[in-house]
């Protein structure tokens, strides 16, 4: 199996690198199939190829059987007509990696912000809603038709809310059999209805799943108040984009947030934070978000190849990066602790299991 590394921008080669030494570990000590190609992207591969995803790197993402994607400094790339493509959106629309799946959940030697723990994981649809890069076959959702009028395009449809909804429901049978819908219905009634309408659909499928319904702004409260309540929770791309940040740093830090985006037949594990210019090359970067996209994404090959080894591997990684955590004598300066990016990621090698 081909794990494409594409390193990004900012700290994304620091945690890359940080990533790697984890996953090679794991590959020796399972005994795994696992073989590790790096294409250059983003800014570097801008500089040296004109493009900031060139297509053969494109096509090599669709060749191999999984994708660690670094964090992209896609705000500071030029225009798209002069090569500057968001790797990150892009590779989400083209290979239809439709769900962004995020866990967050609270560790013994991290400071919870909440009022109770958590152990949650937030499915978010990854191809449509406020996104306007994603709603038109050509152009962007987004349009002036005056210097002081800006109008954007909402796409929900009935094909995308069942898919996700369906992820979200597979998901929950492995879990606690729980899913929570975030939804604006009350006042985005035509396209908040619509997703609705699928999910409560796709609920008539998996009778042993609990389906709950709770408004937007009412579940960014009962995050802070009552985050143990939740199991698995479904949402549109924007609000799962915002409820999956806030979940993350309410468990302790953004840069513990690991995230899968999944597709049909491809995965890509990237970090939930961005790229960080202003510490690049410091040593300071916490990769851990990137390791636990990483253990993600050999759970996903595991499950999908039926391969013992790669579960066994992803589990290992996660207990390790518990027991790393737990010890605040291990923690990265984000944390409060003294640790710098590589060292931590030794120190996850040195406690797998």
């Amino acid at each position: 199996m081909n794990i494409l590394i594409l390193p990004g921008d900012g700290i994304g080669p620091e945690i890359t690198t940080a990533t790697m030494t984890v996953l090679q570990a794991v590959n020796k000590e399972f005994a795994l199939p696992l073989t590790f190609t790096t294409e250059e992207i983003g800014l570097v591969s801008l500089k040296n190829r004109g493009s900031t995803l060139p297509e053969t790197v494109l096509e090599a993402t669709r060749r191999a059987d999984g994708v660690i994607l670094g964090p992209v400094s896609h705000s500071d790339y030029p225009p798209r007509a002069e090569g500057g493509i968001n790797v990150s959106s892009e590779l989400r629309i083209v290979l239809d990696l439709y769900a962004n799946i995020r866990p967050s959940r609270s560790r013994k030697g991290i400071p919870h912000w909440g009022r109770t723990a958590m152990d949650l994981v937030i499915v978010r649809e990854n191809t449509e809603g406020f996104y306007s890069d994603r709603n038109m076959v050509a152009g962007t959702g987004e349009f002036m038709p005056t210097e002081d009028i800006a109008l954007s395009v909402r796409k929900i449809t009935a094909f995308a809310s069942n898919r996700i909804a369906r992820a979200a429901f597979e998901l929950a049978e492995t879990r606690r059999k729980r899913v929570t819908a975030v939804h604006k219905a009350n006042v985005i009634k035509l396209s908040e209805k619509l997703f609705l309408r699928e999910v409560r659909k796709v609920a008539q499928d998996f009778g042993t799943v609990q389906l709950d319904e709770i408004i937007v702004d009412a579940m960014a409260s009962y995050l802070v108040r009552d985050a143990a309540r939740f199991d698995v929770i479904v949402t549109t791309n924007m609000f799962g984009d915002i409820l999956s940040d806030e979940a993350a740093e309410l468990s302790g830090s953004l840069g513990l947030a690991g995230g899968l985006n999944v597709g049909k037949d491809l995965a890509v594990a990237q970090a939930q934070h961005g790229s960080a210019p202003d510490i690049q090359g410091q040593d300071k970067a916490n990769p851990t978000s990137l390791i636990l996209s990483a253990a993600m994404l050999l759970e996903w090959l595991g499950q999908r190849h039926n391969h013992v080894a790669l579960t066994k591997a992803a589990r290992s990684i996660n207990a390790a990066v518990d027991a790393a955590l737990a010890d605040p004598a291990n923690h990265t300066r984000d944390l409060g602790g003294r640790l710098g990016t590589q060292a931590f990621a030794n120190t996850v090698v040195e406690k797998l299991d």
